[in-house]
């Protein structure tokens, strides 16, 4: 068997009068992130992890936020598109473990949601999606709650 692994980045700032999507689900906030598309950087990390492992380059490249296509789009297509990526290449998923970093809204209650979601969409048991959530210690952008960080890693193989 062939493995491989790749690692995702994502970062958003907190805006006013936007949905707050995390892992594919709407969570209760007072303000969402700020993006060409919904801002889900849980996802944005996890596609970037998956497009890294596969060499398919990012989630930039692949879905430019210069194209009209991906205003506004739900990042739960974008997933499946880059699903989709994977499997034209002879991928198939192993797990990813993501971290999201937020002071608040707290994420815990939130996890076995977003892990079901993803595993649909990625055509895996929730079992496979580790999501962990953590503070910045009130350090940094992230602990001054002006917005979110997500990692993710993964794990593919042929």
């Amino acid at each position: 068997m062939n493995f491989r692994t790749g690692f995702g980045y994502d970062v958003h700032r907190f805006a006013e009068g936007r949905n707050l999507w995390l892992g594919g689900i709407k969570i209760a906030h007072h303000a969402g992130l700020l993006g060409h598309s919904d801002a889900d950087v849980l996802i944005h990390a996890l596609c970037d992890a998956l497009l890294g492992a596969a060499n398919l380059r990012d989630i930039g490249y692949n879905f430019p936020d210069t194209s009209a296509e991906f205003v506004g789009i739900d990042s739960k297509v974008l997933l499946e598109k880059t699903a989709r990526m994977l499997k034209a290449k002879g991928y198939f998923f192993g797990n990813a473990d993501c971290t999201i970093v937020a002071e608040q809204p707290k994420i815990n209650p939130y996890i076995p949601e977003m892990q079901k979601t993803l595993a649909a969409i990625l055509e895996t048991d929730p079992d496979n999606i580790s999501i962990k959530a953590t503070t910045n210690e009130k350090m940094g952008f992230a602990g001054r709650e002006e917005g979110i960080v997500a990692y993710a890693t993964a794990l593919i193989y042929k």
